[in-house]
């Protein structure tokens, strides 16, 4: 029952995961707080891990049950293991070794029991532009043509198979960065010998058809069954959109064709917590260009004053 304050107390322990200092870290804390949780941000540079085998030698190392009660896995700092619930705020940067551990790390603590969200097997997918694409277009979603290439012929060979005008992004990224227009022999030419540098491991090449669109694309932000909506123009001499490189947000009520594709594109990629980039394409198509599964939604506020913070700390209630 919901006092009369309208505050929950659930008593969760949350976890969020990023930079404390970071304003939808703080946007995060705050909702907590006020309704009534304990809440504490953890860096993910703060995460550690101990690996020990389990002992079986008497009966007081293990519960009347008969299962063993030594830990596997021992989470520092002690906020962690203490949780009741994770919430990731921040994608796990890096190298691929610092990638791989913290989503692994993830993964123990999911397998112990403690919810995280989102999930790490939706936050692996979602990382990865080339698993996620496929997984949707696999659900049968309408998604760009895209190409990935690991070696310089094919990088080039894909290019001309693209209409020699194509995106290429980072494999890995966000917000817009590292993502360029291909559009000349001198920008593929960069783009290549950025890729194959290392011509003992090659490297890879993640080449996306460039739809042609009006200067703007639409971001809707899932939060379990609730869902919030931007337009976002490109700045001036920009044709990319993301409002970190200056795109301008405005309300927008879009279809509700275009927010059950939303929730079918999150839904593919395992995720309860999302922000699906949409592309309404000249040629008549509307596009999932990509899922977030650590969405921002600073501009989204901005434009449309929705409570975001608190609607997630309600969903995570519910859940």
């Amino acid at each position: 029952m919901m006092p009369m304050d309208g505050h929950a107390r659930t008593g969760l322990r949350v976890a969020v995961i990023g930079e404390p200092t970071g304003w939808h870290v703080g946007r995060l804390l705050a909702a907590l707080t006020a309704r009534g949780h304990q809440a504490e941000a953890v860096r993910w540079t703060d995460l550690a891990a101990e690996v020990r085998s389990r002992v079986r030698s008497g009966p007081s190392l293990q519960t009347a049950g008969g299962s063993d009660v030594a830990p596997i896995d021992v989470f520092l700092p002690p906020s962690i293991d203490r949780a009741t619930l994770v919430i990731v705020r921040g994608m796990p940067g890096g190298g691929l070794e610092e990638v791989i551990f913290r989503m692994d790390l993830l993964g123990r603590l999911a397998a112990r029991g403690t919810p995280v969200v989102n999930s790490p097997r939706g936050l692996e997918i979602a990382i990865d532009k080339y698993l996620s694409l496929a997984r949707m277009a696999a659900a049968g979603l309408p998604v760009p043509r895209t190409i990935v290439a690991q070696n310089a012929d094919a990088i080039r060979t894909a290019w001309h198979s693209l209409g020699r005008d194509c995106v290429a992004k980072p494999l890995f990224g966000s917000r817009g960065r590292g993502i360029a227009r291909i559009t000349d022999e001198e920008s593929l030419n960069f783009l290549i010998a950025g890729t194959t540098a290392d011509q003992s491991t090659g490297g890879v090449g993640y080449l996306q058809e460039f739809l042609p669109h009006d200067g703007w694309d639409v971001r809707i932000l899932l939060v379990g069954e609730h869902a919030f909506a931007i337009r976002r123009f490109a700045a001036g001499g920009e044709w990319r959109t993301n409002v970190s490189l200056g795109g301008r947000p405005e309300a927008f009520s879009p279809p509700a064709d275009w927010v059950d594709l939303a929730r079918a594109a999150a839904r593919a990629v395992e995720t309860e917590i999302a922000g699906v980039d949409l592309l309404p394409a000249r040629d008549g198509r509307v596009v999932v260009l990509e899922v977030n599964a650590v969405p921002g939604w600073r501009g989204l506020e901005a434009a449309t004053g929705a409570p975001v913070a608190d609607t997630i700390v309600r969903h995570l209630e519910s859940r």
